[in-house]
């Protein structure tokens, strides 16, 4: 290879992981200011998400909570395809600009956890709504957070979970069975790559509701599993143990609320 060509692949690999080092970093700190806050008056709003019906600025609020939460979750886990992505770019388009394809493939991909944002926002609506959640860290209640449990189990030894696991562990094989030529291609694949990573971790995300969606420590939990379970060689076998300690766990929990 061209010593000119490796020396622009270095350097656009370097800009790729500072820019998603910096938005990892960021949506972190949001979270752990956000979580400080919310600590610091609890003891003001420990009876009101029961009692206080939403307003529209609350809906965007929490919105955007998740919206910077999946930012600092799955940027992380995304990081080797996208500096793969942004290799093969280069060597295709020496001299173009490649770096801005590279952030129109996360632009897709963030587009996808934005959906979910979306829907996790509306899904805690509803539970507020219906008086299932309590508490500043936002958790549900013990019976029903043992169902997610019990679920997120399952869906661990689920033919989909594989399937959508299979491509996020595997960013070389994905960029060449998805490859789309193109500033359009690259939104493209990156709204591919991340309905099978949000087809891998959906449930995983919506246990943040179990142990409270601002336990900061639950958080950063979830979030190292996902990075573990997609990056490991052997993330389908920590898949199988994981499903099979949330299913124990989701029982017990259900049993001791009954």
């Amino acid at each position: 290879m061209d010593p000119s060509v490796e020396q622009l692949i270095r350097r656009d690999r370097a800009i790729v992981a500072l820019g998603l080092l910096g938005m990892a970093a960021t949506g972190w700190l949001y979270i752990l200011r956000l979580g400080r806050e919310m600590a610091q008056a609890a003891d003001m709003t420990m009876t009101m998400p029961q009692m206080t019906p939403w307003s529209l600025p609350d809906f965007f609020f929490t919105f955007l909570m998740w919206a910077v939460m999946m930012v600092a979750m799955m940027v992380p886990s995304a990081t080797p395809m996208l500096l793969i992505f942004a290799t093969v770019n280069r060597k295709r388009l020496v001299e173009n600009t490649p770096v801005i394809r590279t952030g129109l493939f996360l632009l897709g991909y963030l587009a996808v956890w934005g959906v979910f944002s979306l829907l996790a926002a509306l899904g805690e609506w509803g539970l507020h709504t219906a008086a299932l959640v309590s508490g500043p860290a936002i958790a549900v209640t013990p019976w029903l957070g043992g169902v997610l449990l019990l679920s997120a189990g399952v869906y661990q030894f689920t033919p989909l979970k594989h399937a959508c696991l299979s491509r996020c562990q595997s960013p070389l094989g994905f960029i060449l069975s998805e490859w789309r030529e193109g500033t359009a291609g690259a939104i493209a694949m990156g709204l591919r790559y991340g309905l099978f990573c949000a087809g891998c971790c959906w449930v995983l995300m919506a246990l943040l509701f179990v142990a409270g969606v601002m336990n900061l420590l639950w958080v950063a939990a979830l979030a190292g599993f996902v990075l573990v379970e997609k990056l490991i060689p052997f993330g389908r076998a920590v898949s199988w143990l994981a499903g099979a300690t949330l299913i124990l766990w989701g029982i017990w929990l259900i049993t001791q609320a009954a």
